[in-house]
């Protein structure tokens, strides 16, 4: 496990990188996960997509389709793939768990879709 230091704050993370207390996020909480995503400047477009999973992610309890992300914040189809190359990164940024049982583990044929598969 390890932890992010902000502004005096003390935040627990796991050896995955996603935080252990999803309510520790905040914006500069997620800049500090984008900063180890590699992300040096998380954009406005960026910041949308990993609201927008952390709102999901609290109706429903579930990773949102990639596509339906999209959709619902007026950025092109591809977005999450377009902005963060691998959709468990901007899961990550957005402070949420990690997905338990299911990894992503490439994109399909046409380069639209991260392919799920069951695991651990």
């Amino acid at each position: 496990m390890g932890k992010l230091e902000l502004a005096g704050k003390k935040i627990e993370i796991d050896n995955d990188g996603f935080l252990l207390d999803t309510e520790d996020w905040d914006i500069k909480v997620a800049g500090e996960l984008a900063t180890r995503e590699g992300i040096t400047n998380i954009s406005e477009e960026q910041l949308e997509i990993v609201k927008f999973m952390r709102d999901y992610y609290k109706k429903f309890n579930a990773f949102p389709i990639l596509n339906y992300v999209c959709k619902n914040i007026h950025q092109p189809k591809n977005c999450v793939n377009e902005k963060f190359i691998n959709p468990i990164k901007a899961w990550r940024i957005a402070g949420l768990p990690k997905p338990e049982g299911v990894h992503f583990v490439a994109v399909d044929e046409k380069q639209e879709h991260y392919i799920m598969q069951e695991c651990c």
